[in-house]
């Protein structure tokens, strides 16, 4: 009988992922520090990695941007579809190469490499193959266990200078040196107040809490931190992740990019932030039932007056129809909206989901229409092939004036036809 092989994953990271994205477009910043920015500008949540010495992630982008010009740091705004496309191209192509992968986050995933013959020449090659159909570098860190692999990332991050940006954690002797020079503030899953309790019993390192006694660490704290250990030991407890089941409710919440008082603008907002929740109810293959519609003013300004309220509305039938679902929104809007107040949010909420024969009506019930499905597939195919956005709603501007700030974005290189990148030849 053959031993079935020990398992071994592989943590893919995208290396300072946003401003990446930016840089991919941009060869003249290949060597320019780069921040990115929150929505309507407001702090700074992603760093290049010659930028972060100068500044701090949460940073608020009016405090620091004085520092930032006088280090020649470049501000770029959140350019989500950017980063969203870029993201599905880097996850499709690891997935064409292994047998397995488990998308963690929009930059990171973990991948099956058990059996494979060379481990790190497979961690090599998948790095080059990245950067050279996406433009995009990653960090690839391999080891027995999913917490080793990650911890294997961080070191391949850590000195990318000596390790090529690969690192490989199978081999006892690489493990030993990199538990023994990690300290455990930087272990996957071990927080700022577990660093805390963890020193207190003297575990300083990696090393300190994969020798640890598991049970003693289960009943002190909890089954998280021993499995934790056990895998910093050796031994797996984590498997790579099926896919995620469809949502039991969706939200799109957005703040605008200045304060409304008038009724007809937030109706607009509301029917954009409805487009979007409904592209990723039908993405599931979902129906809704109910939906909420909120919207409130800002809430930390002592000198304006505070509101916010929301309201349910059950629609006639389970629907996935981005028309039915944005007439019911827009007019529940007209039962919560107030004159006299300065609105700075608002938000949708699909509620009462369920997959397409799950909502147990009576004989006469009322069903969607067929014709409506295959609108809502025509709907989406067009917006797949030529951008989102491309067919939408009567009611969704294209171009708000209460859209969210962003002074600073770059092109949407990858998803509109009329932002391509163009080349010059002098």
């Amino acid at each position: 009988m053959v031993a079935k092989p020990s398992p071994v994953f592989a943590l893919i990271d995208c290396n300072s992922f946003y401003a990446s994205c930016e840089r991919v477009f941009r060869p003249d910043l290949a060597k320019v520090p780069i921040v990115v920015l929150s929505n309507n500008d407001g702090c700074v949540i992603a760093r290049s990695y010659d930028a972060k010495p100068f500044v701090k992630m949460g940073e608020p982008y009016f405090q620091v941007k004085q520092r930032l010009e006088q280090h020649g740091i470049v501000a770029f705004s959140s350019n989500y579809a950017l980063y969203g496309d870029m993201s599905e191209r880097v996850m499709s192509l690891i997935e064409s190469m292994v047998p397995a992968v488990e998308v963690y986050s929009i930059d990171e995933s973990f991948a099956d490499f058990t059996g494979l013959a060379d481990a790190s020449a497979m961690g090599r090659m998948l790095r080059s193959r990245v950067l050279k159909c996406t433009g995009i570098p990653v960090g690839v860190g391999i080891g027995p266990t999913k917490t080793l692999a990650k911890l294997a990332n961080h070191t391949a991050k850590r000195l990318q200078a000596h390790t090529g940006g690969v690192v490989n954690l199978c081999g006892d002797v690489e493990r030993a040196w990199t538990l023994r020079n990690t300290a455990v503030s930087e272990v996957w899953g071990v927080g700022r107040r577990m660093t805390a309790h963890l020193d207190s019993m003297g575990i300083k390192t990696a090393m300190d809490l994969a020798k640890a006694d598991p049970w003693t660490l289960r009943k002190k704290f909890s089954v998280v931190i021993e499995k934790t250990a056990r895998e910093l030991a050796g031994t797996p407890c984590l498997e790579l992740d099926e896919p995620d089941p469809p949502k039991q409710e969706i939200c799109c919440s957005r703040m605008f990019g200045k304060r409304l008082t008038e009724l007809v603008p937030i109706k607009e907002a509301v029917a954009t932030y409805m487009m979007r929740a409904s592209e990723k109810l039908r993405a599931q293959k979902s129906y809704c039932k109910k939906v909420r519609v909120s919207i409130r003013t800002g809430m930390f300004n002592p000198d304006e007056a505070k509101y916010a309220k929301g309201v349910i509305v059950t629609l006639p039938y389970p629907t996935d129809d981005v028309r039915l679902l944005t007439k019911a929104a827009v007019e529940a809007l007209t039962h919560v909206f107030q004159p006299g107040f300065k609105y700075s949010k608002a938000e949708v909420l699909l509620m009462d989901l369920r997959q397409p024969g799950e909502f147990s009506d009576d004989l006469f019930a009322v069903n969607q229409p067929a014709e409506a499905t295959r609108v809502m597939a025509v709907l989406d195919q067009i917006n797949a092939r030529w951008g989102r956005g491309t067919l939408r709603a009567a009611s969704v501007p294209s171009h708000p004036d209460w859209g969210m700030r962003r002074e600073m974005m770059s092109q949407s290189y990858t998803t509109r036809l009329d932002q391509l990148w163009r080349l010059s030849c002098h």
